[in-house]
């Protein structure tokens, strides 16, 4: 069984909270900043979707730990697909996106909690890392595994998790399977980070992180225009045949003009995600909605880590001691925490 637990089909909502929308508007070419989420329909298609990019917070979230690039290019992947997914959702809380594996990158996991916080990390193998390839695929670095979606609502215990194999040659891939079999709603994603070049002015050039994505959902009327192939076994009702209508023109024709989005289209901070709607979709009444922004924002504090720490006995304290401290650092914004072991007064923080 592929799932743990199947959670309701949620259909992206542009008018939920708190990601609250204006009336949709026909589409001009502006310069919509970075760091952000801007939503969008094509109706002559029956599609709806989102264009993230992402700028500092993705650079700020890899920086941190000074990764390898081939693990900042699959984090980089994972925290833009997180957030396309999770602002698809009407419901204030945490999204987490987990992959577990045995490959060289043994875990990751990003975090989105709303309504803007973004934080991520990994764990690999850097002998195994650098071994790799230049040319090497998802399963080089990640093996055998799984990626887990866990949906974590604010104002309720109950939690919603999906999970599916690492298959496939991309991320992109992954979340393509895991969109036909939790969510079985078409789903089309195009996701890309790079290393670029950044000169400020009065600044020396330095070299930053960017990353963008863009997905379209097949959200039609008629429900029964919506062709779902390749359920997982155990998520199928008995006896179901499969489906072997041909797909909607419609759902060929988005799914293809989002496909065609090439990676620096993506990650160019001169093409706006308004001139990247109107390439993709010429010819085509796309509107947007308003763009709502996102931030590296990890929830770590000295009261959280105290509390943590209150919770385990005198004796576990002291077997955490180290050169006279107890000494916590944040998996993910690497910040070491520092405590006096007899009073659990902080010492202090450092980056």
């Amino acid at each position: 069984m592929p799932y743990r637990r199947r959670r309701p089909r949620v259909a992206p909502d542009q008018g939920r909270r708190p990601y609250h929308h204006a009336e949709n508007k026909v589409l001009v070419v502006t310069a919509t900043a970075d760091d952000c989420v801007l939503p969008f329909s094509v109706e002559e298609l029956d599609v709806r979707g989102r264009v993230a990019r992402l700028g500092s917070s993705l650079d700020s979230i890899l920086r941190r730990h000074d990764y390898p690039p081939a693990v900042s290019r699959l984090l980089g992947e994972a925290v833009i697909l997180n957030v396309l997914f999770a602002t698809a959702l009407k419901m204030e809380g945490r999204v987490v996106l987990q992959i577990q594996s045995d490959g060289p990158v043994s875990l990751l996991v990003t975090d989105f909690t709303t309504p803007e916080g973004l934080r991520g990390y990994a764990r690999f193998d850097p002998e195994a890392v650098a071994a790799l390839a230049d040319d090497h695929t998802l399963r080089d670095i990640v093996g055998e595994g799984t990626m887990a979606l866990t949906i974590d609502p604010k104002d309720t215990v109950r939690r919603y998790q999906g999970i599916v194999a690492m298959t496939g040659d991309s991320l992109e891939e992954v979340a393509h399977t895991y969109f036909t079999q939790s969510e079985q709603i078409p789903t089309m994603v195009r996701l890309a980070v790079a290393e670029t070049m950044e000169r400020r002015p009065g600044e020396e050039p330095r070299r930053s992180w960017r990353g963008g994505g863009v997905t379209v959902q097949f959200l039609p009327d008629a429900s029964d225009r919506i062709v779902v192939r390749d359920i997982a076994p155990g998520d199928a009702p008995d006896g179901a045949a499969r489906d072997e209508r041909e797909e909607d023109d419609a759902w060929v024709e988005a799914a293809a003009r989002t496909q065609s989005a090439q990676d620096y289209e993506l990650v160019d901070p001169d093409i706006s995600a308004e001139r990247l709607l109107l390439r993709l979709f010429n010819e085509r009444d796309v509107r947007v909605f308003d763009p709502f922004s996102l931030s590296a924002d990890c929830r770590c504090s000295t009261d959280k880590i105290k509390t943590m720490l209150d919770q385990f006995s005198h004796d576990d304290r002291t077997s955490m001691v180290e050169d006279g401290a107890i000494k916590v650092t944040c998996e993910f914004c690497n910040t070491q925490y520092v405590f006096d072991p007899d009073t659990l007064d902080e010492r202090g923080a450092a980056h």
